[in-house]
């Protein structure tokens, strides 16, 4: 085994640069290596520039890496900085920028309440219906991916809702976030409209096209709906495009019946819901439901009635008014012509309010029983006191006259009504007060007692109070034609209120059209109870209503047409000069009649009046007697009312058995 070389030890240097010890050969070698390091030690060291030969040094490394840190630690602060404003400040605005097309806020629409007849039956009541809403954001090129978005999403839509396409496109083009497309469609149009979207959405989630119907919604908006048709139109109104009332009940009782909306608001994926993401939901309030006073059968028989007179006397219009006289409920007020809110921009606008209570009218003779109330309740005559009534009378500035010509009637105040004598009622309403101004003044306070010139209480929409001018107002001829039914106006439940508080013994009620209503609860409220005043005595009423019935059952009375075999009937009839609205002066009649039954224990008040006749009479008797009674008599049956039995207390008519002369009209010019 040979011995390994021990490595030669470099010979040390002498102070004179030779290395000490050693032949001169050893030391030539040493150069030669010395020299070979030099060398490759020079060629990897830079040379100076110049060509000089001095020692050149490495860089310091330490401000390079500052200059890296520095740099570094900038870049870092500048992107934490940013950090900061992208989640603290910002983070609202890019939020929403995020849920543009993610989450939804959809009006929950309150059921609105129902209104039923005094049985429970639907009057007014609503079924499901969607109004069809867009977000037109949704419909930009930049949201939609697709530049025409708003023309294409209404061809698709307009065949469905019935809209013009160029008005859809219109309206998803508006600088806004919300619009109607349509209102209140039907759930077969919104199941179409989904239908699509669905079908969109996934041709878009397979990359085949875009979904433009994603931003179409629907609110739910139930639609009114009036199962009758025109049956008692003019007192419940009609809803407007917006579901509120716009007149009639409607629009009165609006704040109970409309309730209150909510809202959900649900995240959403290319036009659908995202079951998993959960629902914010505010429930709505459904409005509360209300029962009417009015009869569906006698508010049709009513309606049936006037209809069928207004049509054959072709007159302008006519209403009737039907009241329990008991307690001042309204059971039908009908008017003539009237309209179908089911059908309402159909309607003649000269038809959507309701006459009964708009129309102002001067009665003539029915007025005339307020007069006969106040000579009586102040004493100054009694059914049998001797009135003598000459052909002609001379007041003021000219010379009164009864509808015909007639020799002077020796007549009672009795017959006085019941032949509706203009001049006899002038002459027993003089006895009121010693002088003619004290006179009107006593008549002025008891027909402001009976409702006149003054709201009925019901408080409809355009109701008219009448007019009833201040008895220092009166003019010469007023003075004397008031007593008789001309100088002053009413309306028609204004007039029937006459005749009901005649009925209740002397005792006004203010009419009613609400019995109760029922809230979300599901509990009934009855209506407060009307106010009520007293007119006249039990014992005034009284009298005034057999006096009423020899207006009916005497053969000299004027409104034998009105006679209901089995009861005893009260009524009056009328016929009045008319005020044309368009020109302010009189022109044609106002035809009414006027009356409760039984007369012995009064329990309804039927009042017709039409307005300006045109085909066959004119008369109160002829054209609204045969409405009054074809109504009175269904709704004596209707509310099961029996009969009186008993024959009617005649009255005289003439004083001391004078015998009459010519046949029996109603007087009321």
């Amino acid at each position: 085994m040979s011995e390994r070389p021990r490595p030669r030890r470099p010979a040390p240097r002498t102070p004179g640069g030779q290395n000490g010890g050693g032949s001169g050969s050893s030391r030539a070698g040493d150069r030669d290596r010395a020299g070979d390091r030099g060398r490759d030690h020079d060629a990897a060291r830079p040379r100076p520039r110049g060509g000089g030969t001095g020692t050149l040094r490495l860089a310091r490394p330490r401000p390079r890496l500052r200059l890296v840190g520095v740099t570094v630690t900038f870049v870092v602060l500048i992107f934490t900085a940013r950090l900061l404003q992208v989640q603290a400040v910002d983070a609202g605005a890019f939020a929403d920028k995020a849920a543009v097309n993610r989450h939804i806020t959809v009006t929950l629409a309150a059921e609105r309440g129902t209104m039923t007849a005094r049985d429970g039956t639907p009057l007014a009541t609503t079924v499901d219906a969607y109004d069809i809403t867009a977000d037109p954001f949704l419909f930009t090129s930049e949201q939609s991916g697709v530049r025409d978005a708003p023309t294409r999403a209404a061809a698709l839509l307009a065949p469905i809702i019935g809209e013009d396409a160029e008005d859809v496109a219109a309206k998803l083009t508006k600088d806004t976030r919300y619009v109607v497309l349509a209102r209140q469609q039907t759930p077969q149009a919104w199941r179409q409209i989904q239908d699509l979207k669905s079908a969109l959405a996934d041709k878009a989630a397979g990359g085949d096209g875009a979904n433009v119907l994603a931003g179409v919604y629907s609110e739910e908006h139930a639609k009114r709906v009036y199962p009758n048709d025109k049956l008692a139109a003019s007192v419940l109104g009609f809803v407007n495009a917006e579901g509120d009332g716009g007149g009639g009940l409607e629009a009165q009782l609006n704040g109970r019946l409309e309730g209150e909306n909510g809202k959900i608001t649900y995240a959403q994926s290319g036009g659908r819901q995202v079951p998993t993401a959960g629902v914010d939901e505010q429930a709505a309030v459904p409005g509360s439901d209300v029962e009417l006073t009015l009869d569906r059968d006698i508010q049709w028989a009513a309606q049936q009635a006037i209809t069928e007179q207004v049509s054959e006397s072709k007159a302008d219009s006519g209403y009737v008014v039907v009241q329990d006289t008991t307690t001042g409920e309204i059971l039908g007020m009908a008017n003539a012509p009237t309209f179908n809110p089911n059908q309402i921009g159909q309607a003649d606008s000269e038809t959507l309010g309701n006459s009964a209570l708009q129309d102002t009218f001067e009665p003539g003779s029915t007025s005339k029983v307020m007069s006969m109330a106040a000579v009586l309740e102040e004493g100054a005559a009694t059914p049998s006191t001797h009135v003598t009534v000459p052909n002609r009378l001379p007041r003021a500035d000219r010379s009164f006259a009864d509808d015909i010509d007639h020799p002077t009637w020796q007549l009672t105040l009795n017959g006085v009504l019941a032949k509706s004598s203009n001049i006899g009622t002038i002459l027993a309403t003089e006895q009121l007060g010693d002088t003619q101004p004290q006179a009107n003044k006593v008549l002025h306070s008891y027909l402001r007692k009976f409702g006149m010139g003054e709201k009925t209480g019901l408080g409809f929409p355009g109701e008219t109070p009448g007019i009833l001018a201040d008895p220092e107002d009166w003019s010469a001829s007023q003075q004397y034609t008031i007593p008789f039914g001309q100088g002053l106006s009413l309306n028609a439940v204004q007039a029937a209120s006459i005749y009901s508080t005649i009925a209740n013994g002397g005792v006004r009620q203010e009419p009613t059209l609400v019995r109760g209503t029922t809230g979300p609860d599901g509990r009934f409220s009855a209506a407060p109870k009307p106010d009520e005043r007293r007119v006249v005595s039990e014992k005034t009423a009284g009298t005034l209503g057999k006096m009423m019935e020899s207006v009916v059952s005497s053969d000299e009375g004027t409104g034998t047409v009105a006679r209901i075999p089995g009861y005893q009937v009260a009524g009056k009839t009328g016929t009045a000069n008319r005020v044309d609205p368009e020109t302010g002066r009189y022109r044609g009649y106002t035809s009414s009649f006027a009356g409760f039954a039984p007369a012995d224990k009064p329990r309804v008040t039927v009042y017709c009046a039409v307005q300006n006749p045109r085909k066959g009479s004119y008369y109160g008797s002829d054209v609204c007697g045969p409405v009054f009674k074809q109504v009175m008599e269904f709704s004596l049956k209707t509310l099961q009312v029996p009969p009186t039995g008993a024959e009617p207390d005649g009255l005289p008519v003439f004083h001391q058995g004078n015998e009459p002369h010519g046949a029996a009209r109603e007087n009321d010019h």
